[in-house]
């Protein structure tokens, strides 16, 4: 009986299986078979970045393959191990063996284009590039029609950096980049772009350093360290890494802590690629980055999707990489996520051959669009605070929704940054223990106004004063770094210091130094700070005194026509007047009223309004002639000053002698330019001299540099002085023997300080001005 049920029982499966089997079979029969759309995949699986990218695509995948749809995406993964030769090998074997559809990764455009020249099958074969780039117009080459670019521009982060030393007014950079397998550096016009983009802002770059890629060092750290030890000796501290991965950096980070290069003064700024990795990263990278600031590609993540997409990826990632500690998706993982989708519609769009239509899927051909701008983050704590937004078109901006920019201004942005050494002022970005300048200042000049240098023996201390040296300081401390340096007065003339100069014995010269034809083929100078020119002062002419001077301001016949005038008003209203005005009845009275009427001193009441009529006009009359009187009274008794000295020929004819500083190029220019005789020129050392020089008749002029003939007529311009027509253009005054860089920078500061021409033209009179 027992048997029998088993039996039975057996049987019962048997059929069962049966018939489950033929319903299986039925329904592969009944609903078609999913066609398969093998995509290759190429990244970097040893960086964090390749992992990021890896996991972004498989959901990607995951998502497309639960949706009903005829095709089916198989994506195969090929590690690269960040080795060119390595991505070439497999982009081939995607295209010969594996024959995929698609090919998506870290490829560049030079790797595409010689795995193509050895493999043809790579010219039809979609290929979607996750790396950084240089956007230009023949990317899209004939040689491979379906190259697309799917990473930022690089061109819009040399931009971002430039942005950001030229904000904080860095003088002199030092580049830092990795030589990995991507388009960054095969293309030279970067960096000279990155340079000339500097020099626009008044920078330049003082130091490179490559690292190779850290597949092909067998000590990284080691090489790390001997590289950063080189720029520890250099007096440079800014320090821009314009391209890396996010482990070199790290070890860069590590190594530069170590032996000083992340105190304070220092001054570093990581790239997208770097800043972009920070969420997932562990404490320990994010502590010895302290103080950086960065930039990181800006991303809204709002859309629900985006947070579906987060949390897939954090328990994806989890579950495929337990040993990492932060598992945040970064932009990277976003733009591979969205470059597969892309695949998506691609695929579903596909013709009966399964050929990809990509190019339809971008408004931009070669390029997938994303919005160019750029978080600025400063690292500090536990993670980095985002202090400003920067874009190509808009620069630096406080707030932004979506892709509309407030219009706020950007100062008091980066008022809080802290950076390195946790410092917060801004660094100088410079050595301090660079050797100061030896900067000499003339100590014998004959106007110690511009430069006075005075030895107390009793305190044994030097005091250095003056405009040109208030000048000078004014414009270092304006400076974006610290200038050390010593004044050094030096008592020869100025041609011999500049020739100190010229010699490397003296850094620079500050004072009031003429910028000549002669001294500027030998050293540098600055802009000049005063305008300049070479002025003639000589007495003034005796003018003849006259004793009716005074008729001189009217013609005879408007002295007589304005009398007239004056008679016939004064009568007309006598007339009106004197029937009804007791003041104004007797012929005295109204000559009485004509005096007193032109100083408005009349008492007499005028009654009658018709008298009125004609005494008003009458009074705007006499307003306007008094004052015209007074002018031109004016402009006589001053045409009658006329200077002794007409022009340098009447002095050279007349063999007169004449007088300047005798430290100065004046001398020189007097005899070379000007053809004055040596003999005639007498060389006065002191401005208190020229005055007594003149009365005693030992000279008949004086040359002064503008400046000086200036601070000169205003002191002596009551002791009858005067300046001639004659006045020859020169280059002005300037600071001697320093770099063209420091040159630009002086010129800036200069205009900061404002002290505008005339504005130092009024302080030196109001300073040195005496009252006759």
């Amino acid at each position: 009986m027992g048997r029998n049920f088993l039996l039975q029982l057996n049987i019962c499966f048997i059929v069962m299986h049966l018939l489950a089997c033929s319903r299986v079979q039925r329904g592969h029969c009944l609903v078609p078979q999913r066609s398969i759309i093998s995509i290759g995949a190429v990244l970097d699986l040893v960086s964090l970045m390749g992992k990021h990218q890896k996991i972004a695509m498989e959901i990607a995948v995951e998502e497309f393959n639960n949706h009903l749809s005829s095709s089916k995406l198989d994506l195969q993964v090929k590690d690269s191990h960040g080795n060119s030769a390595q991505v070439i090998a497999s982009v081939m074997d995607f295209s010969k063996i594996n024959q995929v559809q698609a090919i998506i990764g870290t490829i560049t455009h030079n790797e595409a284009t010689l795995a193509s020249e050895l493999s043809d099958p790579i010219n039809n074969i979609p290929i979607m590039s996750l790396t950084s780039f240089a956007s230009k117009p023949q990317l899209s080459s004939p040689k491979l029609p379906h190259f697309i670019q799917v990473g930022d521009d690089i061109n819009l982060n040399m931009q971002c950096i430039t942005s950001i030393v030229g904000k904080f007014k860095w003088k002199k950079v030092t580049v830092i980049y990795e030589l990995n397998n991507d388009d960054f550096f095969s293309d030279p016009g970067i960096l000279l772009s990155l340079s000339y983009s500097l020099k626009l802002i008044g920078s330049e770059i003082d130091n490179h350093l490559a690292f190779p890629s850290l597949s092909s060092l067998s000590n990284p750290k080691s090489t790390i360290e001997n590289e950063l030890n080189k720029l520890k000796k250099e007096t440079n501290r800014v320090f821009l890494i314009v391209h890396s991965s996010l482990e070199l950096a790290n070890m860069l980070f590590e190594k530069a802590k170590q032996i000083g290069l992340m105190e304070k003064g220092s001054v570093w700024i990581i790239p997208n690629e770097v800043s972009g990795l920070l969420d997932s990263v562990n404490s320990s990278v994010i502590f010895n980055m302290q103080g950086v600031i960065g930039f990181k590609t800006h991303f809204m993540e709002m859309n629900e999707g985006l947070r579906k997409f987060k949390f897939k990826f954090q328990r994806k990632f989890a579950l495929d990489y337990p040993q990492e500690d932060n598992i945040i998706p970064s932009i990277f993982a976003f733009q591979a996520y969205d470059a597969t989708k892309a695949i998506f519609e691609a695929a579903n769009k596909s013709s009966s051959h399964g050929k990809f239509i990509l190019d339809k899927e971008f408004s931009k051909k070669g390029q997938l669009l994303h919005s160019p701008i750029f978080n600025i983050i400063n690292v500090i704590g536990k993670s980095y605070r985002e202090m400003a937004f920067w874009s190509p078109k808009l620069g630096f901006s406080k707030n932004i929704v979506s892709d509309n920019y407030d219009d706020d201004d950007s100062d008091g942005i980066f008022d809080t940054v802290y950076w390195p050494g946790d410092m917060k002022s801004i660094p100088k970005g410079h050595n301090k223990e660079e050797r100061n300048l030896t900067i000499a200042i003339p100590s014998k000049g004959a106007f110690s106004q511009f430069v006075n240098v005075e030895y107390d023996h009793s305190k044994n201390v030097t005091s250095i004063n003056g405009f040109s040296i208030k000048v000078f300081e004014a414009a270092v401390r304006r400076l974006p770094y610290v200038l050390n340096y010593n004044f050094s007065p030096f008592s020869g003339s100025y041609d011999e210091m500049i020739d100190q100069v010229y010699n490397k014995t003296l850094d620079a010269a500050v004072g009031d130094t003429s910028i000549v034809a002669y001294r500027y083929h030998l050293v540098d100078f600055s802009q000049p700070y005063v305008e300049s020119g070479l002025h003639m002062v000589v007495t003034e002419q005796p003018a003849k005194s006259k004793t009716w001077k005074f008729l001189d301001a009217f013609t005879k016949e408007m002295w007589l026509m304005m009398t007239v005038m004056h008679v016939f008003v004064g009568f007309v209203i006598w007339m009106i007047e004197r029937e009804v005005n007791e003041d104004l009845r007797g012929f005295g009275s109204m000559l009485w009223f004509l005096v007193t009427v032109l100083f408005y001193a009349h008492r007499e009441p005028i009654r009658r309004p018709l008298a009125r009529i004609v005494l008003t006009p009458w009074l705007f009359a006499i307003f306007i002639v008094t004052n015209s009187f007074i002018a031109s009274l004016t402009s006589i008794t001053i045409s009658q000053v006329k200077p002794s000295v007409l022009d340098i020929q009447t002095l050279k004819e007349r063999n007169h002698t004449i007088a300047c500083d005798g430290n100065s190029f004046i001398v020189k220019y007097l005899t070379d330019v000007l053809k004055f005789k040596p003999e005639n020129i007498r060389k006065i050392n002191s401005m208190s001299d020229y005055p007594a020089a003149f009365e005693n008749k030992e000279i008949e002029a004086a040359f002064f540099v503008a400046p000086h003939a200036k601070v000169f007529l205003a002191k002596y311009s009551c002791k009858g002085f005067i300046k001639a027509k004659n006045t020859f253009r020169l280059g002005g005054f300037g600071f001697v023997g320093f770099s063209t860089l420091i040159v630009t920078e002086f010129l800036t500061c200069l205009v900061e300080v404002k002290l505008g021409y005339f504005q130092r033209v009024r302080v030196l009179l109001q300073i040195y001005r005496r009252h006759c």
